[in-house]
This record gives C-alpha cells, sequence and structure tokens, in this order.
C-alpha cells in the first residue's frame, strides 16, 4: 500500500484554510461582542427614569440629568398632557391633575410636577397628596412641604392621577408644569397645563365651571372663561374641615400621656379648645414640635419659644409662616428692649420641617429640632435644660420677622424638661388681674363720682363740714387719693409682671394718664389762694388735667379689651359704651340745674337791686345776708344750699348706684377672664 506524500500546495492550502478559519473565528467573537455590546447599550436606554424619582435638588430647574447632563431634552411638541378636572377651584379645595399620553395608552417611567404662580414671583403653590396606588412620591421644595410631586418607581404607565389641594391665603392663576420622561434619553421639560383659576372659596361655589378641557380656556380678550358642564372633582378621601368635630380633633391624642401639650387661653387643652396650641414629642435625641393656629383667628403665624423666666426676650423661638402659598419654617431669637424677633445670624438648619399644612386659616405644622442649639454664643441643650413653654400667634407680619402677638401669648408656669411627660399649665394672672381691677375701680368708679362733687355740689350741704372742710371739697379729696393710689400700686404691679415696657395703644394712653394723675395732687398743694390773681390759671390747669385723666383712662380701657393677655370678650366694648353714655347723660341733667340755678340766683340780685334804687327806705328792713347779696350778687348762693339741692342728691344717689354696678360687673370680667370658660 503506498502512502502518498503531501506535497507542497497541499500544505499551503490547508495553512490557508486554517488562517481563513481562525480568521473567521475572530470576526464571528468580535461581531459577537459588538452585538453583546449593542444589546446592553439598548438595555441601558430602556431604563425609564431614575427609579426613587426625581431628587429635590432639581426643584428649580426640573431638569433630568441623566449621563451626567449629556442628554438633552427634546425639543419636539411633547406626546404628554396635562390635563386638570376644573379650571376654577376654590381657596382649600382639592383638583384631580392627570398626567397622560396623546394617543392615549402612550406609557411613560418618570415624571415631575408643580404648579406654580403664572405671575411673577412665580413661586411654587398649594401641596399634592399622596397617591393611594403608591405611585406617586412627594417632593418637599423651596422650604416647603408636598408641593411638588414625582414617580415613585420607573416602571412604564400610560397615566398618573394626583391630587392638589390649592393654598389658602391665595388668588390668582396657577400653571402646572411637569417633566415627563418617556425613555432615559428621551423626555420633554416644561409642560404646561391651562391656568386655573383660584378663587375665594365662596365665588368658586357659585362660578359656573369651565367647559370640557380645551387647549386654550381664554377668549379672544384674554378674558378667563368659565363656563362648562363638568363637575368639580373631590377626592373620595376628602372630608370638609367643617365636618371634623371639636372631639375628634386628632391633635389632642396622647396629650399628658406620651406628649406635652400646653396652649392658651390657659386650660384650653383639657376643652380641646386652645386658641393657638403646641405639642413636644420626645424620642430619645428626636424632639418633634407641633404647632397649631386656632380657626377663625386670621393668624399670619404661630410659634413657640423655649425661655427661661417666661418673659419675651432671649428665647429661641420656632415660627411657622404661611407665605406665597405654603408655610415656611423658620427660627429666631427674641430680644426684650425693644422687643423683635430675629432670624439673622440663628442657624435655620437646627429645625427641619416635616409636615404643614394650612386649612380654612388654620396653621398646622411638625417640626424636628436638634437637641443642642447655639444661638450668639448660648446654648439650648433640650436634654438637660429645663424651659418654659411660651405660645404665641399674631395677625401680622414684619420684613424678616413675625409681628406682635396680639392674637395671644402665655408661657407655662413653670421651665419644665421636654423629655418629661406632664400637664403644662400657665402662669399666674394675678398681677393682670389686679391691674385691670385697679385701674377700673379708680377710673370708672371714684374718679367720676369725684368729679361730680367737685362740679356740681358746692352748693349743697352748705354749712355742714367734715375735718374742717366742705362736705363736697372733703368728699372730693377722699376719691381723688383713693384714685391716685389705686393707679399708682396698678401701674407698680404691671411693671412687675412685664419687666419691660410694651408699647402699644392701650400702654401709651395708659403712660400718660398716669403722668397726669401723678402731678395732680402735687399741682393742687401748690394751688394760689381764693382772692390770688393767679388762682384762675390754676382752676382752669387743674380742671383740664383732671379731665383730660379722666377720658385717656377710659380710651386706655377699651383698647385694653382687645389685649390678648386680658382674654376681655369683646362684647365687653358695649358695658363699656353703656357707662360713656350714662355718665354723659348724668352730666348733663346737672348742667341743666346748675344753669337754671345761676339763672334764678341772678335775676334775684338783679330784682334786689333794681328794688334798692326805687325804694331806698327798705334797706333798712333788711337781714343782713340780703344786704351783702345785693352788694355782692352772687355771693349770697355760698351762705344756703342752691335750689332744687333734693333733686340733685337723690341724683347723686342714683347715679351712685348705677356706677358701682358698672365698676363691679366690669371688675368680674377682669378677674374670671376669660369669663366664656363659666358658660361653657
Amino acid at each position: 500500500m503506498m502512502v502518498s506524500t503531501p506535497t507542497l500546495t497541499d500544505r499551503c492550502l490547508k495553512m490557508s484554510l486554517s488562517t481563513l478559519a481562525l480568521d473567521l473565528l475572530v470576526r464571528k467573537r468580535c461581531w459577537l461582542l459588538v452585538a453583546l455590546a449593542a444589546l446592553l447599550s439598548c438595555g441601558c436606554h430602556t431604563v425609564w427614569a431614575l427609579p426613587q424619582g426625581a431628587p429635590e435638588t432639581v426643584c428649580d430647574t426640573m431638569l433630568p440629568f441623566h449621563a451626567g447632563g449629556s442628554v438633552l431634552p427634546e425639543n419636539s411638541v411633547s406626546p404628554f398632557s396635562i390635563e386638570t378636572s376644573s379650571s376654577v377651584v376654590g381657596q382649600g379645595q382639592t383638583l384631580r391633575i392627570d398626567v397622560t399620553g396623546v394617543p392615549a395608552g402612550l406609557s411613560f417611567g418618570g415624571f415631575m410636577i408643580q404648579a406654580r404662580n403664572r405671575n411673577p414671583p412665580y413661586q411654587i403653590v398649594g401641596q399634592f397628596s399622596p397617591s393611594r396606588d403608591g405611585t406617586v412620591k412627594l417632593m418637599n421644595c423651596e422650604n416647603s412641604v408636598n408641593n411638588s410631586a414625582t414617580h415613585s418607581n420607573a416602571g412604564p404607565k400610560p397615566q398618573v392621577s394626583i391630587d392638589w389641594q390649592s393654598p389658602v391665603d391665595f388668588l390668582g392663576q396657577v400653571v402646572f408644569n411637569a417633566t415627563v420622561a418617556q425613555s432615559y434619553n428621551q423626555f420633554w421639560v416644561g409642560i404646561p397645563s391651562n391656568p386655573v383659576q383660584v378663587v375665594r372659596r365662596d365665588v368658586s361655589s357659585a362660578a359656573p365651571l369651565p367647559t370640557s378641557s380645551s387647549p386654550n380656556n381664554y377668549n379672544n380678550n384674554n378674558n378667563f372663561n368659565y363656563a362648562s358642564t363638568r363637575s368639580p372633582y373631590v377626592p373620595p378621601s376628602f372630608v370638609a374641615p367643617n365636618a371634623v368635630a371639636a372631639s375628634e380633633d386628632s391633635f389632642y391624642d396622647g396629650c399628658g400621656q406620651s406628649k406635652n401639650c400646653f396652649g392658651f387661653p390657659n386650660g384650653c387643652v383639657a376643652t380641646k379648645s386652645c386658641t393657638s396650641v403646641s405639642a413636644v414629642t420626645v424620642r430619645g435625641d428626636i424632639y418633634e414640635f407641633e404647632l397649631r393656629s386656632g380657626k377663625g383667628t386670621n393668624a399670619a403665624y404661630v410659634a413657640l419659644g423655649l425661655s427661661d423666666d417666661g418673659k419675651m426676650g432671649e428665647d429661641l423661638t420656632t415660627e411657622c409662616v404661611p407665605e406665597n402659598g405654603r408655610i415656611n419654617l423658620y427660627s429666631s431669637y427674641t430680644s426684650a428692649n425693644p422687643y423683635s424677633a430675629v432670624r439673622v445670624n440663628v442657624p435655620q438648619n437646627s429645625a427641619r420641617l416635616l409636615n404643614a399644612s394650612l386649612v380654612d386659616g388654620v396653621i398646622y405644622c411638625k417640626v424636628q429640632r436638634e437637641p443642642l442649639t447655639v444661638v450668639q454664643g448660648r446654648s439650648f441643650d433640650l436634654r438637660n435644660g429645663a424651659y418654659h413653654m411660651l405660645v404665641a400667634s399674631g395677625s401680622g407680619l414684619k420684613e424678616n420677622s413675625v409681628g406682635y402677638h396680639d392674637i395671644g401669648r402665655l408661657p407655662s408656669g413653670s421651665p419644665i424638661n421636654l423629655a418629661v411627660v406632664q400637664d403644662v399649665g400657665g402662669s399666674s394672672q394675678l398681677l393682670v388681674r389686679l391691674h385691670g381691677a385697679f385701674m377700673i375701680a379708680a377710673w370708672i368708679g371714684t374718679t367720676s363720682l369725684g368729679i361730680i362733687f367737685a362740679r356740681y355740689f358746692k352748693q349743697t350741704w352748705v354749712g355742714s363740714q367734715t375735718c374742717g372742710k366742705d362736705q363736697w371739697f372733703a368728699w372730693h379729696r377722699m376719691l381723688m387719693v383713693t384714685t391716685w393710689t389705686l393707679t399708682v400700686v396698678a401701674y407698680i404691679l404691671i411693671w412687675v409682671e412685664l419687666k419691660r415696657a410694651v408699647w402699644h395703644a392701650h400702654s401709651i394712653t395708659g403712660l400718660i394718664t398716669v403722668i397726669l394723675c401723678f402731678i395732680q395732687p402735687i399741682g393742687a398743694l401748690f394751688r394760689p389762694g381764693p382772692n390770688d390773681k393767679k388762682r384762675p390759671y390754676f382752676n382752669w390747669g387743674h380742671w383740664l388735667g383732671g379731665n383730660l385723666a379722666h377720658i385717656l383712662a377710659i380710651v386706655a380701657i377699651f383698647f385694653s379689651v382687645k389685649l390678648p393677655k386680658a382674654e376681655l370678650p369683646e362684647w365687653m366694648d358695649w358695658i363699656l359704651v353703656g357707662f360713656v353714655v350714662f355718665h354723659v347723660l348724668v352730666h348733663l341733667i346737672f348742667s341743666i340745674y346748675l344753669c337754671i340755678n345761676h339763672w334764678q340766683i341772678s335775676g334775684i340780685a338783679s330784682d334786689r337791686q333794681q328794688s334798692q334804687r326805687i325804694n331806698t327806705f327798705q334797706m333798712g328792713d333788711m337781714s343782713h345776708h340780703q344786704q351783702h347779696a345785693m352788694r355782692n350778687g352772687m355771693s349770697m348762693e355760698r351762705k344756703m344750699d342752691a335750689p332744687y339741692a333734693a333733686l340733685r342728691k337723690g341724683l347723686l344717689g342714683v347715679y351712685s348706684v348705677v356706677l358701682i354696678l358698672f365698676v363691679v360687673v366690669l371688675i368680674l370680667l377682669v378677674a374670671l377672664a376669660p369669663i366664656e370658660k363659666l358658660f361653657e
């Protein structure tokens, strides 16, 4: 058998085939690698969006940062639309917003949506509600809560529906702006909805609603079109705030058991009827503060101060302030003289807003504060320190600060460690009550009666004296000394309570009254003699000072009714008006008697002088007093009671009884304030 030997040609052919096979194998592997790379690349691009939604760092731009920002948004018309359930909504009411594809069924993965004011400063307004299916994640932008929304997962979705609540303190037009991502490298930014008009709540219920969702809700004159056949949307879980009974108020749940609660007026936590209230919950090193204003108070802010002494000044304060349709959180540091709440140089990152709402004018916020905060070199150590809780609320704001706490303010009666749960009571109001009672007794009671004696009873009880003085003067002096004493004591009491000057209408008019009252008896010590030529000037000055002090004092009492610390009912104004009317009416009657007396005495003197000229022989038959009266005109009135003395005495008795009733009622209102709690 012969074995053939491979020739050179055969060897070369085999080598060529081997080389070709190796080359094909290498090329095949390269194509596999390319295909795999393409597949991986395609797989990457089919990831819809960030799996946990948009980060809060893009609140301003709403621009996805895909691939480090190298992927730009689409410039074409968006295949997605933002539709609202109505184009008119009342303050505090709810809308449904739908993010849908065009045509319907077109899926998307990620989105972000906000409602902004259509006019400058274009701020974010309103709040979104959590979705029941869990597809929506709420965001906190611009130091507010739940005012933006994004996706909670990146899975495909044909439509997303979100509930949005309009702000209570905003009127105007809002536009919903959205970013929608169809894929990783394909997204549209700034997709607008049709404008939505936010109107007063009472107007929204009566205003006709817009027609079916059209691309433009404006006519040619840019006037808003309210005509509609589509009913307003109300989410199934929505409950009108008015329908919630006071007894079901969950804010007070756990008070005195798991959290410290404190509010004003004092004792309101037990009855769940606080005008403003706070609560502190402590879990380890987590300190959560809740603040809420009262319904119908028109509060512009609600605040809680942590104070060493229960007085305003050098306190760490947490403020919840509605601004531009959202609740903002501020930390401030109060100063006593002059009073102010300063936010500058106060670390704003020592507290963060957890939750907030503004419904029917009621401010609510939940805040977590750091256990240790250092402000201007002073440490507020919540773990180891004890502080007065100081709740305050007001109806006005200042630039970069809250206004005066005209709605109310109350410090706790004693400093507490916030981690120790207990029943927290307010500080004693005894000095305030005594101040008010003394001032009412002095200026409604003794001053009013003292002026009556001095003005209308100089010719009554003639010849009767007390301690060597005429009756009218003895009573006048006793009553005015009582006024002076009560006023000085009341002024000292309020200074002991406040420990600083507080300037408002009541304090200013009250201070002027106290000054006039103080100098009146001093001036009386230096009055000129009866025949001194300067005596008329003293009489006019003494009369003017006394009456001016009396008028200002009554005005100051009117101002005190509005003071939150006084806790007086508004209808007390009508009692004061009744006193003023009664007092003026009695003065008018006494003045008429005085004029009649003057005319009669002047007529008697004139007749007798004429008789003296005609019948001079009758002079010898006249008594000494009658002759003296004819020579000196009205000087006879000093020797006997003026006419109608009995009527004057009777009217004085009626005036005194009614005056005492006014004083007693007003003092009871002050001492038992707030009087409404007795009726409850």
